[in-house]
């Protein structure tokens, strides 16, 4: 296969990852390249990791512990002793700096700035009105928030007090939000008073009136003007504006509470396949650390660049994207829909801000490639050296799309990972070729392998198994909240093979050394690149009365995966229109719009196992023509001839 880009000797003698490797090759010759690097950084992970904290330049004490080691890699420690600030971190300042820290802009193109000097004198601001709000190191404090500065400002303050940050984006529905907030209490809740998509504006004041009402946990309620400068928030309960409380605290000084290395950063949420989604507590330094290694030594990040990603706050992707001011970058934010007002919006965005790292979806450049879009001839995209893309495996027409139509010169860097790990697996590599449909490459400090179904090792690139990590990294969880004895973390990733991380996705090596992805080996469906959990859409679907039981698969179509939900009906009802367009509000409402299926089918009844579990796993591959691995589970395994070669699926 010949590569789709390969770097000049020039462009990698200049890289961060070169650098950092020949720091590595003077007291240890065998590290010749990144591959020699890669099985350096495993096989010595406390001076890697040492490593990363001295060039990737942590600022905090790192104590004199790198590593405790323990059998159990949930127990392995990095620098145990040691104390940061993550917004210390982001925030330091930078002799001779006076450019944007943040810009931010919406699909109508108005533009927002922040320098540098004036984020820390906002940061400053939140973060002694948290504290007059009695927030204390270890609260929580919640984001219900579009992608706009404030959302990153509410973060930064949080972190600066010690307190625990957690968020959704303004989309969500509320029994979405409640499902998450209820479960991590925050004391105060962050909201804006609605969002834009689509040239439609989406009033939340509703909304967040009633998840007030029903998170007990929540003392006070900051709303943030986005639909108007002042929004009436005389219906939310505790409500203040945004700008009165930080108006009252200007010119606060800037103080940075060191935490623990395992101090609690932020919370994200699982997609919620088998019930509330799961909270899964990220460690501050780990989340600082996994993010500078992949950001300065896989993407090639560096101070003054400006780093773009689009994502949501609900997306994982947003909180790597605050992490990179951390490396002197500027982020860029854009929150709306990347097609409005045409489809060209955000590489219009990419040419004015001098974007130096665009980030998207797979299912984006898919889009923009089906749309027939060439902005390599009606763009200038020469600041661009590094596309990202995640959220699902990029195909190989999306690949050369990237190389025909965007940019010829670019380091195309697929990344998988997840939010269980808010980091990568495996990613970029700015010293090696770029082949289709290939990610480059296991990420530094990982010990990545593919498993077969006994748990051993396959290398075999014609062999897909289970993507497994088998050494202990910075950004293991903590845990899940409120999970007191572990076992619903221990279940989540150590009990498919003991003692090693099982992530849920498919996977093969290729004769390159890269690694494909072909999609989850679990119930978590992956449409358009946003994780979605069966059990948030069957929670607003079986609401309605003419709905027994339902569902929900991924099918791969069209180079993409979408959901499918099937419904088995009530006695005398039908799968009319009407009663599908019932079943899209419902979700669209009270879950998002990413919960809504695209196609529904009527079924007469669901396979389920033994223990009257429905078999989510046996529908989809049936639906996707793969053979059912373990049919003797099954209770009523005629009932997966239902789903076979179903006409309403092959459109």
């Amino acid at each position: 296969m010949t590569a789709l880009w390969t770097p000049t000797s020039d462009r990698i003698d200049h890289s961060n990852i070169e650098a950092f490797r020949r720091a590595i090759a003077t007291t240890d010759d065998s590290v010749t390249d990144t591959v020699a690097l890669h099985r350096w950084s495993v096989e010595k992970p406390d001076v890697f990791w040492r490593e990363v904290w001295d060039r990737c330049g942590v600022i905090g004490d790192r104590g004199d512990i790198d590593m405790t080691t323990n059998d159990d890699l949930r127990l392995t420690r990095f620098f145990p002793d040691a104390s940061i600030s993550f917004a210390e971190n982001a925030l330091a300042e930078r002799s001779g700096r006076n450019d944007d820290a943040i810009v931010a802009v919406d699909e109508n193109g108005a533009r927002r700035t922040l320098s540098w000097a004036e984020l820390r004198d906002e940061v400053a601001s939140m973060a002694a009105a948290l504290r007059a709000l009695g927030v204390e190191s270890g609260d929580r404090v919640a984001a219900f928030m579009p992608n706009v500065i404030e959302t990153v400002v509410a973060f930064y303050a949080a972190n600066a007090i010690g307190a625990v940050f957690t968020s959704t984006s303004s989309d969500f529905g509320t029994e979405g939000v409640v499902d998450r907030f209820e479960q991590t209490t925050p004391v105060v809740l962050i909201a804006a008073d609605g969002y834009r998509y689509g040239g439609k504006s989406f009033d939340c004041r509703a909304r967040i009136a009633d998840i007030t009402s029903r998170l007990g946990s929540v003392r006070a309620t900051l709303v943030v003007g986005v639909l108007e400068n002042r929004p009436d928030v005389s219906a939310i309960p505790n409500a203040r504006l945004w700008t009165d409380v930080v108006a009252e605290h200007r010119g606060a000084r800037l103080t940075f509470e060191r935490v623990g290395a395992d101090h609690p950063i932020y919370i994200l949420y699982s997609s919620g396949t088998t019930g509330k989604p799961k909270c899964i507590t990220h460690r501050a330094l780990g989340a600082l650390l996994m993010h500078l290694k992949e950001q300065q030594l896989h993407c090639d990040v560096r101070a003054g660049d400006r780093v773009f990603y689009f994502t949501t706050c609900g997306w994982m992707m947003w909180n790597w994207l605050v992490s990179a001011p951390a490396s002197g970058a500027t982020i860029v934010l854009f929150d709306g829909n990347p097609f409005h007002p045409s489809p060209s919006v955000l590489f219009d965005l990419a040419q004015r801000e001098r974007v130096t790292l665009f980030g998207v979806s797979a299912k984006y450049i898919d889009s923009v490639r089906k749309a027939g879009l060439s902005p390599r001839s009606s763009h200038d995209l020469s600041a661009i050296r590094t596309v990202c893309s995640t959220g699902s495996p990029l195909n190989d027409e999306g690949f050369a799309w990237v190389y025909s139509d965007l940019k010829s010169d670019v380091h195309l860097a697929s990344i998988s990972g997840g939010t269980d790990i808010v980091g990568c697996f495996v990613g970029g590599d700015p010293t090696r070729p770029v082949y289709a449909g290939e990610i480059q490459g296991p990420a530094l400090g990982l010990n990545v392998a593919v498993f077969d179904a006994d748990g051993n090792s396959v290398t075999n690139p014609d062999v897909k198994g289970e993507l497994v990590c088998t050494n202990a990294f910075p950004t293991v969880p903590v845990g899940f909240w409120g999970d007191t004895d572990g076992s619903k973390f221990s279940r989540a990733y150590f009990e498919r093979f003991p003692g090693v991380w099982a992530h849920g996705d498919f996977a093969s090596w290729t004769s390159h050394g890269g690694m494909v992805i072909h999609g989850r080996s679990d119930a978590t469906l992956n449409a358009g690149g946003v994780r979605i959990g069966t059990a948030e859409i069957y929670a607003q679907v079986e609401k309605l009365p003419e709905v027994a039981e339902s569902v929900a698969v991924g099918q791969d179509f069209d180079g993409d995966t979408r959901i499918v939900l099937f419904v088995r009906l009530a006695e005398g009802c039908s799968l009319d229109d009407e009663l599908q367009n019932r079943i899209k509000r419902a979700l669209r409402e009270n879950a998002s719009p990413r919960h809504v299926p695209a196609r529904i089918v009527a079924v007469a009844d669901i396979p389920r196992t033994r223990s009257n579990k429905i078999s989510e796993l046996a529908v989809t591959d049936v639906v996707n023509g793969r053979a059912v691995r373990n049919t003797e589970a099954l209770a009523n395994p005629d009932a997966l001839d239902l789903f076979r070669d179903r006409p309403e699926l092959s459109t």
